[in-house]
């Protein structure tokens, strides 16, 4: 057996934090518990004696499942059962683009399962990255449920690739008790760099990073023009240093009241002002982006059983209604959005209004291997603040 090292000792706020982040999935509970201590805490009080339950179950489905996933976009319980009902350990990996979950399998890294948003999955199946799914070992996904909206997406010819696990839309989160709601693109990029300034956030994501600095000067948000690149380029880097920090993953920040503004999915929206109802968020005006993200199997999954049983059971309405509870998603399954309850269908973040949706747009597969944007986002990304 290895050495074990003792974990740091933790002060109650950094405790807290840890915390916050099991809450909102963005680490696992083995996480959670490890830098916290109470994992050995755990093995004290006799945890690690307790017996293994499903284990002829686990003999079929393997011993562990990796999923790699965005912040915040998971109940941690839901993997908790998982575990209890198969013996399958589930582990997560936070990646916050497309682009970088891309680079990661290009490198040789493997992940059981994987969450593209729609624009992004005809990459990777050129790329034969994804396993084409049996739809019979998926038994909880029933394509009369979904429109073809959230559908077509994940399939190619007659194969289906990924299963829709819910939509939403990118737009501005801002703190009403620092800063009025801000409304544009337009207006993000000017209070960031003068009301705002040191307290903004920007995505650490090419697609909508670019993409709304070109909505903001009057372009499209997936244009790939030159001109209109090299100028949204220039607002990119002139806004650079006044930001806070260029993050996927914001939410602390803005729990924190260190940043005031942000760049921000709507799931995540919702999570921070049921906490925090001073936080508003806003779809843009003038555009942005509207999304749908899918459950994915790789091609090269070292546990595809398992993989396969841990889609199915996230597919499950009862289950994914309660995931939907906790991550304020936009449900896309008919079944999930009947077990919602009123507060949540009447939410506008989650579900809004189609005018609001009309100067929105989809991401385009384009976007995600273009040479110009991809070397626009890496000089924004390294630039210093």
């Amino acid at each position: 057996m290895g050495k074990q090292t003792k974990p740091a000792e933790m002060d109650a706020e950094g405790f807290m934090a840890e915390f916050m982040r099991l809450k909102r999935g963005s680490v696992t509970r083995r996480h959670f518990l490890a830098v916290t201590g109470l994992a050995a805490a755990g093995l004290l009080l006799g945890g690690a004696g307790r017996p293994s339950f499903a284990a002829a179950s686990q003999s079929t489905l393997g011993k562990k499942v990796s999923l790699a996933t965005w912040p915040n976009y998971h109940d941690p319980q839901t993997f908790e059962d998982f575990t209890a009902k198969h013996g399958v350990e589930v582990e997560v990996s936070i990646i916050g683009s497309n682009e970088g979950t891309l680079k990661a399998l290009e490198s040789g890294r493997t992940w059981d399962i994987i969450i593209p948003t729609q624009y992004a999955i005809a990459t990777y199946v050129d790329r034969g990255m994804l396993e084409p799914l049996d739809l019979g070992r998926i038994p909880n996904f029933d394509l009369s449920v979904q429109t073809d909206r959230y559908v077509k997406p994940g399939m190619m010819g007659s194969a289906t690739y990924a299963v829709p696990k819910n939509a939403g839309t990118s737009g501005i989160a801002c703190n009403t008790r620092e800063l009025d709601p801000v409304e544009t693109w337009r207006d993000f990029f000017d209070r960031a760099m003068d009301e705002a300034s040191g307290r903004a956030i920007v995505h650490d994501y090419q697609l909508t990073a670019i993409g709304s600095a070109l909505v903001a000067l009057g372009f499209d948000f997936n244009s790939l023009d030159p001109g209109e690149l090299t100028k949204a380029e220039e607002l990119l880097m002139q806004v650079r240093p006044h930001l806070l920090a260029v993050d996927s993953d914001y939410q602390p920040a803005m729990r924190t009241g260190e940043a005031w503004m942000t760049m921000c999915w709507s799931n995540d929206a919702l999570q921070m002002q049921r906490d925090m109802p001073e936080i508003t968020y806003r779809i843009a005006t003038d555009g942005g982006e509207i999304w749908t993200d899918y459950y994915a199997i790789s091609a090269k999954a070292h546990n595809k059983s398992g993989a396969y049983a841990l889609v199915n059971h996230l597919l499950d309405p009862k289950i994914a209604a309660r995931e939907h509870l906790v991550h304020g998603g936009t449900a896309t399954d008919s079944r999930v959005r009947a077990l919602l309850p009123e507060e949540i269908l009447s939410n506008e973040i989650a579900y809004p209004d189609e005018a609001s949706l009309g100067p929105l747009e989809f991401g385009l597969a384009a976007m995600m291997i273009d040479p110009t944007r991809a070397a626009i986002m890496n000089r924004f990304r390294a630039a210093r603040g």
